[in-house]
């Protein structure tokens, strides 16, 4: 494996005209890297610029891990504009923490240090907030619950980042305005992805979300942020050299109060992030998405990650990775069973031979869960319980689940309380 010294954030550059923001990386003299977002939609006319400069900012400080990773040089060089205490602490703790999954499969150590350098003390400003509720659109179960339960506030509207082409009949079913952001990552890094002399491996990509959130919350007028991260997201995934790796760590709670923390320091209360169903499990959210959107999104829906791969152009299940297993799991209990087997092509993935080591996976049976985006182990027992009185086959996976164990109950969260009592009204439809 090559070393090198240095991880350099280069510049960052916006052009209002084209509507794109440039973003520039480098490794020493070896590596240059440049990643574009193209904002498709109409702009605000009054936006403060030095809030926008500064959300700008923290999208290229953390976008700049996709290119960090590859060789993990020991000393991080910033070229643009200086960062305070506050955003090198912040950057520190995610670049760590959202890499845990990525030291692991290179059997690295993951308490490698990620030292960002701070130069300034950073002066607070109050720009003022927009108004209204903008939820980010991923193409899976979730997001939509935040939208039918959310879609009748005085102001709401939907965003994205890539996957046009699959997420475009999801838009139009959903009927909100939306807003389309693209993100072009640097041809080198596809071409490093393949190559033995570099890393390859999971980022925190919800990380990068928020930060693209934020700045089109700013450029659209809106104040809310709001994503649809649950509580089972902050369940680590396994123990690595005395470390607890989360596959989901920029979903967890943890990374939510990090996340508002920065924002509030660089931006105050001008754009506002939260999770709108932080307090809910999987199996809770699979409960009201069956009851509220199932009908009206099945075909246009999927939480598969093939589905939105760069060789993908529309929506599907593979019926054959965890995702897929724990979300047929996860709505067995509150689909009929001739429309979930529909949805997958006909298949029925809790029958499927290949698939028991997953459900082991899952269940906490064998091995570590899965290093996907799926639920706690108590509530895929829940949900397994719940599918042996439909399926004798499955009295084969035997497990304990506590009898007090409730997938209904409310964890803790992190959004404001006018939204919470949104939330708390719907949860038992």
């Amino acid at each position: 494996m090559k070393s090198y010294n240095q991880f350099i954030f280069k510049s960052f550059v916006f052009d209002r005209d084209q509507k794109t923001l440039t973003l520039n990386y480098g490794i020493d003299d070896a590596f240059k890297f440049q990643e574009t977002y193209r904002f498709d939609f109409d702009f605000v006319d009054s936006i403060d610029e030095q809030a926008l400069d500064r959300a700008f900012q923290l999208l290229f400080m953390i976008a700049g891990v996709s290119y960090y990773k590859t060789f993990i040089p020991p000393e991080i060089v910033i070229e643009a504009k200086p960062i305070d205490n506050e955003v090198a602490e912040f950057l520190s703790r995610t670049y760590q923490n959202g890499l845990g999954e990525f030291f692991y499969i290179n059997q690295l150590d993951p308490l490698t240090p990620i030292a960002f350098p701070a130069q300034i003390s950073s002066l607070p400003i109050k720009p003022p907030p927009g108004d209204g509720l903008m939820i980010g659109i991923g193409g899976g179960k979730d997001s939509l619950v935040s939208v039918e339960l959310l879609h009748n506030q005085p102001k709401v509207a939907t965003w994205s980042l890539n996957h046009r082409p699959q997420l475009e009949p999801l838009i139009r079913r959903i009927g909100l305005p939306h807003f389309w952001v693209e993100r072009e990552i640097d041809p080198h890094l596809i071409e490093l992805k393949d190559s033995p002399d570099a890393y390859n491996g999971h980022v925190p990509i919800s990380a990068i979300f928020a930060a693209v959130g934020v700045i089109v919350a700013l450029l659209s007028g809106y104040h809310d942020s709001v994503v649809s991260n649950e509580s089972s997201a902050s369940e680590p995934n396994l123990d690595y050299k005395g470390v607890a790796i989360n596959h989901q760590y920029s979903k967890s709670i943890a990374f939510e109060e990090d996340f508002q923390a920065v924002m509030n320091h660089l931006l105050s209360d001008a754009v506002r992030y939260y999770s709108f169903l932080r307090p809910l499990t999987e199996l809770h959210i699979s409960e009201l998405f069956a009851r509220t959107s199932f009908v009206k999104y099945q075909a246009v829906f999927s939480s598969c990650n093939s589905a939105f791969t760069l060789a993908s152009d529309h929506m599907f299940w593979d019926g054959t990775c965890p995702k897929c297993a724990f979300v047929f799991l996860a709505l067995t209990p509150f689909v009929d069973r001739d429309k979930l087997e529909k949805l997958f092509g006909g298949k029925n993935l809790l029958l499927d031979p290949a698939l028991v080591p997953t459900y082991q996976q899952l269940l906490g049976m064998q091995g570590n869960k899965p290093l996907e985006c799926v639920g706690e182990i108590k509530e895929s027992r829940a949900a397994m319980r719940i599918a042996q009185q439909q399926y004798s086959e499955l009295n084969k996976y035997v497990f304990e689940l506590p009898g007090t164990y409730d997938y209904r109950s409310l964890s803790n969260h992190k959004m404001p309380p006018n939204i919470f009592e949104i939330l708390k009204n719907n949860t038992h439809l």
